[in-house]
């Protein structure tokens, strides 16, 4: 409707001499009582042309070509908005429509296959996923799917670090619970992590490995157990609300390719 209004106010803003930058957008108003959508356009272009907005948007009315099956009233309201008021065959229409696509209403190809990534979620591996994350998991995943609704081919994307400061803190953490759980005495600092998860995943070491790891550094089967463990859980995660990516794309090959 919005586009059906737009097409039959554009040639009526010529005919009055508005300038062609100005187009005409449709709300549906705050107040029921005021009709189903409300334009303020006569006013933006009534300044153009320097004339009075109610007057203006009379002017607009006595141009305007309207389908009695669809608009069962146009009004000027406040200071020169112009409200639209649907008659009831055209909900009875679109209620017609809907039932009759079921499933398909609403789709369109505005997209035209055009691919799209949508990276979403992309916490780095290490520690399970947080309430936040599970937010941002949704929100990318609408995203994706509404643009799918709408014709795009979409890539999920999920980007993670695999490297730096804080996987080096994860690898020596579960180094240090090996070592732990193995009795040898250790320091354990503040800054490190402190999750049960970070002793499963030692105690899974020590299963696989027994006491051989024990001169293992942190950045080897360490921090290589933890981060597929912790990939582990968060696709599992993800999968219990529905969430799949497609890629899972790692920062560090961009530094090792160049």
């Amino acid at each position: 409707m919005k586009q059906y209004l737009k097409d039959r106010f554009l040639p009526v803003l010529k005919l009055l001499d508005v300038p062609g930058n100005i187009v005409p957008s449709f709300e549906k108003p705050r107040i029921a009582a005021h009709g189903d959508l409300t334009t303020n356009v006569a006013m933006t272009a009534a300044k153009q042309v320097r004339t009075n907005p109610r007057q203006f948007a009379q002017k607009i009315l006595d141009n305007l070509k309207l389908d009695k099956i669809l608009i069962d009233k146009a009004e000027i309201a406040g200071p020169g908005f112009i409200n639209f008021h649907f008659t009831n065959k055209y909900y009875q229409d679109q209620l017609v429509e809907i039932i009759r696509e079921g499933k398909q209403f609403g789709k369109a190809d505005i997209g035209k296959r055009l691919k799209t990534q949508v990276e979403f979620v992309s916490a780095n591996p290490t520690g399970p996923l947080t309430v936040g994350h599970g937010r941002g998991a949704v929100y990318g995943d609408t995203i994706a799917r509404l643009l799918e609704w709408t014709g795009y081919d979409v890539t999920r994307e999920y980007y993670f670090n695999n490297a730096g400061r804080q996987m080096r803190i994860l690898g020596d953490s579960v180094r240090l619970r090996y070592l732990e759980l193995l009795r040898d005495k250790i320091d354990f600092p503040e800054d490190y992590y402190q999750g049960e998860y970070i002793k499963e995943i030692a105690q899974h070491l020590i299963d696989l490995h027994g006491k051989n790891l024990k001169d293992e550094p942190a950045e080897g089967k360490f921090k290589q157990q933890a981060e597929q463990e912790i990939f582990d859980d968060i696709k599992k995660t993800l999968a219990r609300i529905g969430v799949k990516h497609d890629v899972f794309f790692n920062e560090n090959t961009l530094y090792e390719t160049g």
